[in-house]
């Protein structure tokens, strides 16, 4: 796996106050839930970016704001409860979708070297 450090995007309001340090990393997940018809979907995917809040991914399937999904690390078989937050650009016919975990869970794509920011503050 390669990651690079993401600098957060001044564009975006808020993006100042970014909780944990973004990474460009590729991991393989499954994302269940149920689609805007209200039928249950399990589909395979990827992120784009991961941090120790969530993450973002790219699904067919459509979801909205404040939706739970279940996010299963395909590689460790861990599953992880989350809130769809952000909706981005639909290409291919699918969407980037930006998901946040119910409390920081860096430890959950099991990077060996994760930034500074993502250990828990005790």
């Amino acid at each position: 796996m390669t990651m690079q450090k993401v600098p957060a995007p001044t564009a975006i309001p808020g993006a100042d106050k970014r909780r944990s340090q973004r990474l460009l990393l590729s991991v393989p997940v499954i994302v269940r839930g149920r689609n805007l018809k209200n039928v249950a979907f399990e589909e395979e995917t990827h992120t784009l970016v991961v941090n120790a809040h969530g993450g973002l991914v790219v699904l067919r399937a459509s979801v909205e704001k404040g939706q739970r999904i279940m996010l299963k690390h395909k590689t460790t078989e861990e599953e992880i409860e989350c809130t769809v937050v952000f909706l981005g650009p639909t290409h291919a016919g699918k969407a980037q979708v930006g998901f946040e975990f119910s409390r920081p869970a860096g430890h959950f794509w099991h990077i060996s070297f994760p930034p500074p920011d993502w250990q828990p503050v005790i």
